[in-house]
């Protein structure tokens, strides 16, 4: 399912859920341990779990990105900077597993905002899949399919 974006006060926001037929315990250990996390989004690691902790991207050339967790309530909340952007991730049980919600809070779209977006639809499926003991074939011609769409929605917030 497509994200929700909409203007806010302070830019825009793109929400995402997921019915998930996992626990809250499995999704929290694919966002927060750096073994899980390495395997749906391996530029990502957990330098230090806790609010005003980090939150390290490698940028792929020596170099690092540090981002500052802003909240963090266990199995519940996870928020960190992104950029100039913050992004967070929300999981409340259900009674066949969990619900995941990422909300993406973007300062200013930029020509850069559909790929993103696009990312993180992909990393949410792959998520999906590896709790499922499935594998995506190919998550840039996943990615291909959802940033068009991604594109058009974004046009359609900014309007």
């Amino acid at each position: 399912m497509l994200a929700v974006m909409q203007k806010v006060e302070n830019g825009y926001v793109a929400r995402f859920e997921r019915n998930i037929k996992h626990s809250v315990e499995k999704v929290w250990a694919l966002l927060t341990e750096n073994d899980q996390l390495a395997k749906w989004f391996s530029e990502l690691s957990v330098d230090d779990l806790r609010e005003g902790g980090v939150i390290k991207f490698d940028m792929g050339d020596g170099s690092f990105e540090e981002m500052k967790i802003l909240e963090l309530q266990t199995q519940s909340v996870l928020e960190y900077t992104w950029a100039e952007d913050i992004v967070r991730f929300e999981l409340d049980p259900e009674p066949e597993g969990c619900q995941l919600v990422l909300i993406e809070k973007i300062t200013r779209i930029t020509d850069h905002t559909p790929r993103d977006l696009a990312g993180w639809h992909v990393c949410l499926d792959v998520i999906i899949a590896l709790l499922d003991g499935r594998t995506i074939e190919s998550r840039k011609e996943e990615w291909a399919k959802w940033y068009e769409k991604y594109v058009q929605a974004v046009a359609e917030v900014t309007e």
